[in-house]
């Protein structure tokens, strides 16, 4: 087979220039994504010791790195391998795709397998809240009756035989209301019907904007898909028309943003992340028009960004937020910051290792994901099976101490305490292996092996947080799954066309996912916002996804009712 080097990075810089005139937009962001690919894997293969296992993972194969999937199936010795000679590799990007599934959602290595319970698998009818209730009486018989056949003794109700049926039907459906019309064939008079009470109001109710909004930015579907579906269900909705009423749903729920991002910013415990995001308004040709016209600050920035920032607020509730544009997540966060009370303690921020999520002018504790340093080790497996075996079974045992003091409801200084007396040993016995494995020249410090080792030493005070703040986190899992939504969307959509529209994907992104995290059903929750948009400006605080239902009930009062 012939060799097929790649094209020099400039020859590919102008090869962009040049197709940017010539291709509509969407078009070339295919192209300047298939360009950056190329130019990621040629950067790779020529990385010494690149595995196959480290290019399935980046590119979407194998992304496990559960022990049992990553390990041989060996015994785990109980104390270090001797170091090994030769080269590894590794990879510490830490761009938070999704990949934090390790030790993080506290099943540590050496755990016994779980077994599934044995069952029917059936949904109980009670998990159908949606489906609409129908009381079938007896066709002859009643309660109270005789028994018909023994005559002795009465009949009497018990709890009803359940029938569930699941019908098709359209996301979005249609009522046509066709009012009889009479006409005097004297005076030519026209009398029409008046129509009831459920056809007033606008033509999509607050209940289809919700499902629109809902469908786009929790299912990542894209407007056109919809507008697909609708006319093949005999119920058209135009995309233009979808994102005009979107966009105007968006104005009224900013206040409820806004009180969100409020109490955010007084959270004692903060995750942010950051993953890479398409916005055409500040890509290609609009890029360069913008240049030209000198309206772009800082004109040397290229990077666009979903921030994603996840606050555990002092009561417990965890509220999600998306920030989309030119800035990174210590930007973003520092914006956030900005609204804390002052008298509040720095807050406890996790993220990895990178300096650009540091907000500047802010003072935290700063905490580092120690996923992100086990999953430095997990491409070296194939390389340095057993030093690979010794510390992702030792990370694993931290883990399973976290998991324990979550499953037993520590409060967050008992949990200190349990991690100070029985993780603490672990953290340090790893930070001896590894530092004897470069000490003693077992590892070359400049192969990957060496940068993953190097990682961990380099950051062990962010990493070991947790054995010295009562509080802060082992990981950063939380906000990489809360950043799945908008790689979802990334990946279905490729695109926002606009600033406007990503600040609406933001809104509704961040009102969808806080509401799923509390336990409310987004659906429901956007439907009452928008039909009291006039409360909801007037007082955000009482439409929270926690409070809404309490405001509901109070305004279902006869005095709120005949105020209204």
């Amino acid at each position: 087979m012939n060799a097929c080097p790649a094209p020099p990075a400039e020859d590919l810089k102008r090869l962009l220039a040049r197709a940017a005139p010539l291709l509509a937009a969407e078009d070339y962001a295919v192209l300047e994504l298939t360009v950056a690919c190329l130019t990621a894997v040629t950067a790779l293969l020529r990385e010494q010791g690149t595995t196959l296992a480290r290019l399935r993972r980046l590119f979407g194969g194998g992304s496990s790195e559960k022990a049992e999937k990553i390990l041989p199936r060996e015994e785990t010795p109980a104390t270090p391998p001797a170091p090994a000679e030769g080269d590894g590799d590794g990879d510490g990007d830490g761009e938070g795709e999704g990949e934090g599934e390790g030790e993080g959602e506290g099943e540590g290595e050496g755990a016994k397998p779980k077994t599934k319970r044995k069952g029917h698998g059936r949904i109980p009818s009670a998990d159908y809240p949606g489906a609409v209730r129908e009381e079938v009486g007896h066709q002859t018989l009643a309660a109270g009756q005789a028994c018909p056949d023994c005559a002795k003794g009465t009949l009497y109700a018990l709890e009803p035989g359940e029938v569930l049926r699941i019908l098709g039907q359209a996301m979005l459906t249609a009522k046509l209301w066709l009012k009889e019309r009479l006409r005097c064939s004297a005076c030519g008079t026209v009398f029409t019907a008046q129509a009831p009470a459920a056809a007033q109001g606008p033509k999509f109710d607050e209940a289809a904007v919700a499902m629109m909004a809902l469908l786009r930015y929790d299912n990542g579907q894209p407007l056109h898909r919809l507008e697909r579906l609708q006319r093949h269900l005999g119920v058209p909705v135009p995309a233009s028309t979808q994102w005009q009423l979107v966009n105007e749903a968006a104005k009224d729920l900013e206040p409820v943003l806004a009180e969100l991002r409020r109490l955010a910013a007084q959270s004692p415990l903060l995750h942010v992340d950051d993953t890479y995001l398409r916005l055409l308004a500040f890509m290609g040709k609009r890029r360069a028009e913008m240049l030209a016209r000198g309206e772009l600050d800082d004109p040397e920035r290229t990077g666009l960004f979903t921030t994603g920032v996840v606050a555990k607020t002092e009561d417990g509730k965890q509220i999600l937020l998306y920030f989309s544009g030119r800035q990174h997540a210590g930007e973003n966060l520092a914006d956030l910051l900005d609204q804390r009370e002052p008298g509040h303690p720095p807050p406890i921020l996790m993220s990895d290792a990178l300096e650009r999520n540091l907000p500047k002018g802010h003072t935290v504790v700063d905490s580092n994901c120690l996923c992100h340093g086990r999953r430095n080790v997990v491409d070296q497996v194939g390389n340095f099976p057993e030093e690979c075996r010794f510390l992702i079974t030792e990370l694993g045992k931290v883990f399973q101490i976290d998991d324990r003091c979550r499953t037993e409801q520590l409060s967050d200084e008992e949990r200190l305490c349990v991690h100070q007396s029985e993780s603490a040993p672990i953290m340090q016995g790893i930070l001896h292996w590894a530092n004897g494995l470069l000490e003693q020249h077992k590892v070359e410090p400049n192969s990957d092996m060496g940068k993953a080792l190097s990682y961990l030493i380099n950051h062990w005070v962010g990493l070991t947080r947790f054995l010295h703040v009562a509080g802060a986190p082992l990981d950063n899992n939380v906000c990489e799954r809360a950043l799945k939504m908008a790689i979802r969307h990334r990946r279905n959509s490729l695109f926002y066309k606009s600033e406007r529209g990503a600040e609406v994907g933001d809104l509704f992104m961040s009102l969808i996912e806080t509401t799923v995290a509390n336990g409310e059903n987004p659906l429901e929750y956007l439907t009452e916002l928008l039909r009291h948009s006039k409360a909801v400006a007037e007082q955000p605080e009482d439409w929270l996804p926690w409070t809404f239902r309490d405001t509901l009930a109070r305004l279902d009062t006869p005095e709120h009712r005949l105020a209204a």
